[in-house]
């Protein structure tokens, strides 16, 4: 049956009405924003969801990608301070705050901040020495991210990170840092080693010192044990000499003989311990020498006596060779 005027009236409406309920509604993914312009002037921004606009009046402008998104900066060429080519490569990232500033302030912001980060790079590249370059890259990473932040702020972006790749120096300048570091290090090993001896031969010579002061306290000592020893051998001989003299005094002539016995036994040891002596003539009769050492023994008896009891009547002793006669 053909469809009159009127069913297709309604067919086309429902049509149009279908189209203008799609229109107006908008889903906006993560990670993006979409700005609203109104008869192409900006109105508003779309978040992330289910967005509507008025069909017809209402259209979507930009669609921004709010992420946080990477800017590879190609190499290029700069100059520091003091002339020296060098190649530099960098990697930036930058996230977009403000849609609507990130859409109409700047026609291309990637374009926008690749030019800004290649700007600044040749000019904190410029205002630093060769050295100070190689070493400092912390230091350039800081003064580009402040630098480029403050200038694309504007633009509704923020720059989060500025890092420089590499910095290749010429191959002559690259060959010369070699031979530098080279010598620095041949120079760092030689005070290493010189200090090394220095101190080996401060610690030999304290301990020299420490074996030369414990050999003095050491003979010290030896010499304070030598003198008491003398000092009490002496005692012990002045003793006997006063108990020879108090028996002498008393009239007991084996103290004499006891006396004269015993120098002439010394004599005697010191004629036979002699180095240059091979033969030893004794000028005495070997009776004169036993009865002298029979007089040694009844001295000790009449001095000490038995049981702590005193001197008993002394027996003749026979005198020394050469000297008075027997008693």
């Amino acid at each position: 049956m053909p469809l009159s005027g009127f069913d297709i009236f309604v067919i086309v409406l429902v049509l149009v009405v279908v189209v203008t309920i799609a229109m107006g509604i908008r889903t906006v993914p993560q990670g993006y924003a979409y700005t609203v312009e109104r008869f192409g002037r900006y109105s508003r921004t779309l978040t992330p969801g289910l967005g509507l606009i008025v069909p017809y009046i209402d259209q979507i402008g930009k669609k921004v990608n709010v992420m946080e998104q990477v800017l590879d900066v190609p190499s290029q060429e700069a100059f520091t301070r003091d002339n020296a080519g060098v190649t530099i490569d960098a990697v930036a990232f930058f996230q977009v705050l403000d849609a609507s500033r990130a859409s109409y302030e700047v026609s291309n912001l990637h374009q926008a901040l690749l030019v800004l980060t290649m700007t600044n790079i040749r000019t904190v590249v410029g205002s630093m020495d060769l050295d100070q370059l190689l070493s400092h890259r912390d230091e350039i990473n800081e003064k580009l991210l402040r630098v480029v932040d403050a200038a694309a702020s504007p633009w509704g972006a923020k720059v989060t990170r500025v890092e420089i790749k590499d910095i290749v120096p010429p191959q002559d300048l690259a060959g010369a840092m070699a031979r530098q570091m080279k010598a620095e290090r041949e120079k760092r090993a030689a005070v290493l080693e010189a200090e090394g001896m220095r101190q080996s031969e401060i610690l030999r010579a304290e301990g020299q010192k420490q074996a030369q002061i414990l050999a003095a306290e050491g003979r010290k000592e030896a010499a304070f044990r030598d003198a008491e020893a003398r000092e009490r051998q002496a005692e012990a001989e002045a003793r006997a000499t006063g108990m020879v003299s108090d028996a002498i005094t008393k009239g007991d002539l084996n103290a004499a003989n006891f006396i004269v016995a015993e120098k002439y036994i010394d004599a005697i040891r010191a004629l036979a311990s002699a180095p240059n002596q091979k033969v030893v003539i004794v000028p005495i009769e070997a009776a004169g020498l036993a009865g002298t050492l029979g007089g040694i023994a009844e001295l000790t008896k009449s001095v000490f006596g038995e049981n702590g009891a005193s001197a008993r009547p002394a027996r003749s002793v026979p005198t020394v060779p050469g000297g008075a006669e027997r008693s």
